[in-house]
């Protein structure tokens, strides 16, 4: 009786979850898209944008595709098949990661931050392929029907 209550609420939750993603989404879109009409039409000089009004352009962009892939992974992975997959995490990671290069300005970090940003991006794209490159041996070797142990000796990957 607890366990179905406790899934009743998770589905509630999750439900609520992208009914308020969406709302989300859809209102910062709006206001990409008033920034966009205000700063070509509305601002001296009209129909030319500054690096900082790009820079931030781009960054609500990636803001708000980061919020699509997440209510796509919401919906697509939890609700459908009840489970949260690894790949579509790092993804949303590595798209998260890129807005944060795209809108830092560079000369006002330390190096050590630079660095921490790199190897942080590094470490997500070494995950993503990883996990990639796992999935496709899976499938190979489900595909030929070969033991684990035959296929794991002396194999490159060659996708």
């Amino acid at each position: 009786m607890f366990y179905t209550i406790l899934k009743s609420v998770e589905k509630f939750l999750v439900g609520s979850l992208v009914v308020m993603m969406t709302v989300v989404l859809v209102f910062a879109t709006l206001d990409m898209g008033w920034i966009l009409i205000r700063d070509l039409f509305f601002h001296e000089p009209r129909f030319l944008l500054s690096v900082e009004d790009l820079l931030d352009l781009f960054g609500l962009f990636m803001l708000v595709l980061i919020g699509i892939e997440l209510l796509e992974t919401i919906i697509k992975t939890y609700m459908k098949q009840k489970a949260i997959h690894v790949e579509v995490v790092l993804s949303v990671a590595i798209i998260a990661v890129a807005r944060k290069v795209i809108i830092t300005d560079i000369k006002d970090l330390p190096a050590a931050s630079l660095a921490g940003i790199a190897a942080l991006a590094a470490a997500l794209c070494g995950g993503y392929y990883l996990l990639r490159r796992a999935r496709l041996e899976g499938r190979r070797r489900r595909l030929k029907n070969l033991p684990v142990e035959d296929t794991a000796r002396n194999q490159s990957f060659n996708p």
